[in-house]
């Protein structure tokens, strides 16, 4: 049925719609525009961000000492080499007199010292972690990582990071330091919105033989969101999918990530056996900067494919094997991790080579998991290569009233690679449950194969 509104009793029906149609469009398309990247947030980790805490220990001649305390409340987003940059804008003219645990990138214009020259005089300055090997008088309590923050369910140790700060020119009291402001979190990309600084309830600190506390002089919080829109990165990973019952391998779309022969980014692939593939790996474990990511050239030109493969039907379990491949020469992906979801984890039984934790946004649905590597076994997937691949196998146990091959069931129904959401194949393009009497002899040949194992077992026993 048709809406419309008549304005007076001789206007024609056709423009009033003509006019309402335009209207709908028009609010549509303006409101485009004003969506807002911190209104989105994510529906499995509603709560996550990563909160810099600001704490002023003590004050100085001209300014005070602060420790910079980067936390990550997200359940399994983390932050990979080359790390973070966090970045703000003074208030006043504030300088840093000196650093410890971090640094900043630039010195900027410091010409107007003579004698001591701050370690930054910028009044934007970005800061970065120091890396792993630090000398010890540099260093801080969790620091000195490379800027690598892991997600809090994966790693609580790792999920934070620290700095020490001394500055100058910034007011020597609570009523005349003031807050930075236009704080920024680069990851190194873009993707984090971060609120304004906020003043919160000091910290206190435990001595070292918890006898006694003291606490900072002044705290501040800023709060940093992760948005996909704000992102606005091409897809960087996708899923494949077979089964025991179907010979179809249901692969990635096409030019999922990439094509192969895009004219505007030539040379972004190498093909397997290729000459310069020995050239790729010693240039990536050589410490390079750039990450634009250099794949082998496949359909579906992704850095990362998850392949999910029904297995084994028993007859109250069911059994799949999971499949991450790296197909990127510039990247290893160290403390990985996937979050999956299917109606069937309420009922995971066993997992084999990979930690297990349910996600469970909302307590009374269980169809989440974050899976990642054990750590010194496979918690770092290793670049495009003969190593270049994790494997884990999962046992679910049937639900009666629920579990079924049909349709696609039994596939996963999103799939995240460090925090990234894959690109699934079409659902009508699925592996496809056979026919009645097809399932029989599938089920025959089954129970054959079984029994001559067993017999098999059984002679070579005796």
């Amino acid at each position: 049925m048709e809406l419309w509104v008549s304005c007076s009793h001789g206007s024609p029906p056709s423009i009033s719609r003509f006019f309402i149609k335009d209207a709908i469009f028009m609010v549509f398309f303006l409101s485009l525009f004003c969506f807002s990247p911190t209104d989105a947030y994510d529906p499995l980790d509603p709560n996550g961000n990563i909160t810099i805490k600001w704490d002023i220990i003590s004050w100085t001649a001209d300014g005070y000492l602060a420790m910079v305390v980067i936390n990550n409340y997200q359940k399994y987003r983390h932050i990979q080499a080359p790390g973070w940059k966090l970045g703000w804008v003074w208030a006043k003219k504030e300088i840093i007199w000196d650093m410890v645990g971090g640094q900043a990138t630039e010195q900027g214009d410091c010409s107007k010292f003579k004698m001591n020259i701050p370690h930054c005089c910028k009044r934007d300055p970005t800061v970065v972690d120091l890396m792993p090997g630090t000398p010890y008088n540099k260093q801080v309590a969790n620091c000195c990582r490379g800027g690598v923050l892991n997600s809090w369910v994966q790693d609580p140790e790792t999920s934070l990071s620290a700095f020490q700060i001394s500055a100058g020119q910034a007011g020597t009291s609570n009523k005349t330091v003031l807050m930075p402001k236009n704080f920024t979190l680069k990851t190194p990309g873009p993707g984090y919105t971060c609120g304004p600084a906020k003043s919160a309830l000091p910290t206190k600190f435990l001595s070292p033989d918890k006898r006694r506390s003291t606490q900072a002089m002044m705290t501040w919080k800023v709060t940093c969101t992760y948005s996909q829109f704000l992102a606005q990165k091409t897809p960087t990973c996708c899923v494949s999918m077979s089964s025991f019952y179907n010979n179809t391998i249901i692969h990635c779309p096409t030019c999922t990530c990439g094509c192969q022969n895009n004219i505007n980014q030539p040379g972004t692939c190498i093909r397997p056996g290729s000459s310069y593939v020995p050239t790729a790996l010693s240039t990536s474990s050589s410490g390079r900067t750039d990450l634009s990511p250099l794949v082998q050239c496949t359909d579906h030109m992704c850095p990362i494919r998850i392949h999910w493969h029904i297995k084994i039907n028993y007859k109250a379990y069911w059994r799949v094997k999971m499949t991450v491949t790296n197909f990127n020469y510039r990247m290893n992906y160290s403390q990985w991790n996937l979050v999956v979801q299917h109606p069937n984890f309420d009922n995971l039984t066993q997992i084999f080579s990979f930690n297990y934790q349910p996600i469970t946004p909302y307590e009374s649905i269980n169809d989440t998991a974050m899976l990642w590597g054990i750590k010194f076994y496979n918690d770092l997937l290793m670049q495009a290569g003969p190593l270049g691949n994790v494997q884990s196998e999962m046992i679910f146990q049937k639900d009666k009233s629920k579990f079924t091959f049909d349709k696609g069931w039994a596939f996963p129904r999103r799939v995240y690679f460090n925090g990234d959401n894959c690109v699934m194949p079409p659902p009508d393009s699925y592996p496809y449950l056979p026919n009645a009497s097809t399932r029989t002899v599938l089920y025959l040949l089954q129970t054959l194969a079984a029994i001559f194992a067993s017999l098999v077992l059984l002679l070579t026993c005796g």
